[in-house]
This record gives C-alpha cells, sequence and structure tokens, in this order.
C-alpha cells in the first residue's frame, strides 16, 4: 500500500512538472489548434457510414505517411494505424479515435454542416458526425504531429489507431474494435495500455470526467418477432392481433426494469426503438417486429434481465394466442477502466486540464466498443467537454441538433500528449 502511495505522488510530480518544463512542446500543441479546426471541418463536411469511411480513411493515412509513420491502411476493411517510435526504447502505447459518422440528418446551420445522402438499410438518410467523432479524428491527427517532432521525449512507441465502425457494422459484416482485435492490431508492437476519450456535447469545454471501473454499459441489440393470425379490422375477434401483443410486451418489459431489477447495484435500460407491422389501416396484420436495446453495468444484471425477457416475451404472447421470440445481438461489453492505470495517470489528466477541472462522474449508460480493447489490455478511457461555455442548452449525441465548440479539442490533444509522454516515461 505503501509502494502505491509513493508510486502514485510520484507520477503526480512528474506529471506536473513536465508541463512546466518543456515549452517547445506546449508551444507546439497551440500551435496545431488550427489545423485540428480545419481538419475537423472537413470531416463534418463529409462523414461516412460505419464501414464506408474510404475517403475519411485516406485523408488520415495521407497525414500519417507525410508525419513518416510506419502506416497500415485497411484493417477492419477501412481502419489505419500508425506508428511512432521514440528516441529511446520502451512500452508501447495505443491511442484511439473512431471514425464513422450516423444515418442522421443535420439540422443545424453551421457554415461547415454535412449535406451527404446516402443509403442507409434501404432507405436514403443524411449522414451526420452526431456524435463528435469527427474531432476525435482530428484531435489524433494533432496529437500524431506534435508528437511527431518531440521523439526525443518518447521512451517508447506509439501506436496511433483510427478505428472504423464504433457505430456498428451494416448487417451481415463484421468490424469495429474487435474485428481490429482479431486482425492484431494490439500485437507487433505488442501494445501494453490504451487510451481513448469521447467528446461531450453536454460538458462545458475545458472540463474533463473519468470514472474508474465500468463506465459505460454493454449494450445488447435484440429483435422481437410477435405472430398472431390475420383478419379484418373489423373483427378482432376473427384472429390474432400481433401489435396488441406487442404493446403489452413493451410494457411487460419496463416492468422488469422498475419491479424486478436492482437499481440500487448499477443503473440498466430497455428501449425499443423500432416497431414494424401491418400495411393498412383495417386489417390486423400477421406479426410484428420490434428492435431494441438494453444497457447494463452490471454482467449479473444483464444476464438477468435477458433471461426475463425472453420469459415475458413469450410469456404474454402465448397469454393472448399468439408467439413471441427474441433475436440478441451483443455489440458492446462495459467499459471498464482500469483501476491501477486510473490511478496513475489521474494526475496526467490533472496536469493537463487543471485540478479543478477534472472531475469524477458517475457511471453512463451509453456504449463504447473501445471496451473490447481493455478486455485485451489496461485502459482508460475519458470525457471531453465540447459545450460551450455558458451555453444554457445542449443538444445530446446522435440528435440532428448535436454541436461541438471547436475550442474544445486542443485540450484532447494536450491531455493525450500529457498521458502518453507521463506512461511511457514512467515506466
Amino acid at each position: 500500500m505503501k509502494l502505491q502511495k509513493l508510486l502514485f505522488l510520484f507520477t503526480f510530480c512528474t506529471s506536473a512538472l513536465f508541463a512546466q518544463m518543456d515549452k517547445n512542446l506546449l508551444d507546439d500543441i497551440n500551435a496545431i489548434e488550427g489545423k485540428i479546426i480545419d481538419w475537423r471541418h472537413y470531416f463534418h463536411e463529409n462523414p461516412e457510414l460505419s464501414n464506408r469511411e474510404f475517403n475519411t480513411a485516406k485523408k488520415i493515412a495521407e497525414h500519417l505517411k507525410s508525419l513518416g509513420f510506419d502506416v497500415t491502411e485497411n484493417v477492419a476493411h477501412t481502419g489505419v494505424v500508425g506508428i511512432l517510435k521514440g528516441d529511446h526504447p520502451g512500452k508501447v502505447i495505443a491511442l484511439r479515435a473512431d471514425i464513422d459518422a450516423l444515418p442522421v440528418t443535420e439540422r443545424n446551420d453551421l457554415p461547415f454542416k454535412s449535406t451527404v445522402k446516402a443509403d442507409f438499410l434501404g432507405q436514403e438518410t443524411g449522414v451526420m458526425h452526431a456524435c463528435g467523432h469527427d474531432t476525435h479524428i482530428s484531435i489524433m491527427m494533432g496529437v500524431a504531429e506534435v508528437l511527431s517532432k518531440h521523439k526525443d521525449l518518447i521512451h517508447g512507441t506509439v501506436k496511433f489507431i483510427f478505428q472504423p465502425a464504433e457505430e456498428g457494422p451494416p448487417p451481415g459484416e463484421e468490424a469495429g474494435a474487435s474485428l481490429m482485435i482479431k486482425e492484431g492490431v494490439l500485437k507487433n508492437p505488442d501494445v501494453d495500455a490504451i487510451f481513448g476519450l469521447h467528446i461531450s456535447s453536454e460538458t462545458p469545454v475545458g472540463t474533463i470526467n473519468y470514472k474508474p471501473g465500468g463506465t459505460m454499459a454493454a449494450v445488447e441489440q435484440f429483435t422481437v418477432t410477435v405472430k398472431g393470425k390475420q383478419t379484418h379490422g373489423s373483427r378482432p375477434w376473427g384472429g390474432v392481433d400481433p401489435i396488441y401483443i406487442s404493446a403489452k410486451i413493451i410494457d411487460g418489459f419496463q416492468s422488469i426494469i422498475s419491479r424486478e431489477s436492482d437499481l440500487t447495484n448499477e443503473a440498466a435500460v430497455i428501449t425499443i426503438g423500432k416497431i414494424t407491422g401491418g400495411v393498412r389501416f383495417n386489417i390486423i396484420p400477421e406479426s410484428v417486429e420490434m428492435v431494441g436495446t438494453v444497457r447494463t453495468l452490471d454482467p449479473k444484471m444483464r444476464d438477468f434481465i435477458i433471461k426475463r425477457m425472453n420469459e415475458v416475451a413469450s410469456g404474454i404472447a402465448e397469454t393472448y394466442r399468439g408467439e413471441a421470440s427474441i433475436k440478441w445481438q451483443s455489440n458492446t461489453v462495459i467499459t471498464y477502466n482500469d483501476l491501477a492505470l486510473t490511478q496513475q495517470m489521474l494526475p496526467s489528466l490533472e496536469a493537463a486540464a487543471g485540478k479543478e477541472n477534472v472531475k469524477l462522474v458517475k457511471a453512463t449508460t451509453g456504449g463504447e466498443d473501445f471496451s473490447y480493447f481493455q478486455q485485451e489490455i489496461p485502459g482508460l478511457y475519458f470525457f471531453l467537454g465540447g459545450m460551450t461555455p455558458g451555453n444554457k442548452e445542449s443538444f445530446p449525441h446522435h440528435t440532428p441538433d448535436f454541436i461541438i465548440d471547436d475550442s474544445s479539442m486542443l485540450l484532447g490533444v494536450k491531455t493525450f500528449c500529457q498521458l502518453t509522454l507521463d506512461y511511457l516515461n514512467a515506466n
């Protein structure tokens, strides 16, 4: 225990001194802001959906190659990996940025607003960086450029991972962090620790939020198929109404959360996001399909909720003379910040942002496939404030009005540089 305290104090001192001692590095960080804003505007105006980030990946690869990095392209379809070797031997650290956009039609009036259209599951939709991945790319490109000028400060190797399809692949395709891992992204050289960040539209610029342990939820996607018997809308007794049964199932699902789950342990959410059924106002259809998500922060609660949803769906359907079944797809596991790594690097977060601007927060029911990297090696994932100071209203992620302040990104560059050098130089 005493050794841990000494390590903690040592890390704090070296982190704080680093920010004061190397003026050239800080000058280069400050000088990169114009570039990262320009990059962000380009990526925001030219978004691409998951596993289709062809032009995005090309621009990233061109930048890394211009810096002299060892670059590998087409990792997990469109991913890009760049390797920067320091002038001194040491461990290997990975920094990760996700690069895909969402099927959302932008509704704000930004001068770099996206007007891109694409086909998504057979429907034309707008495409938008409605979760801030454009800022993640730009921050990481800035970090790469800054650190490439200071290899003399690096004791080890930095692996830059630009990951596609964090939002999930098209049906029938593999993608994202899990596929990158399968293709060996954490090998050759073997990575010792990984860091990632997520911009937040609801956290003020200049702020960093973090949580040791479980910080984001496991995400399950489910599809409920409810089967009935088609009949005329004027004679419901002549058939079995799957729409009515579906309404009862939705209500039953919510009772699992409100009446059966121990929410004093961790939060949990069941959401139905899409219902499809029927073709005409006066026909009770043969079947209904419901698609939704379950978010959990505790493995035992996850297993219990899935078990009860299967039981509730089939039981309710049977009660009303129908049938129901559920297909499951696990999208992410719990995003778990390694406890020792978080404690070790907390002084680095504080050195970058100022101790008063680093906040310990509760877990969120959002999901993040960075979690798959953390299953393999120690990882730390934190949140970077992106809301304009003084704003009284912010717009949630994945919405048409989502907006991030450009001034937020420079702290992301500084923090990644701080974490990288403090980790490598302390080990």
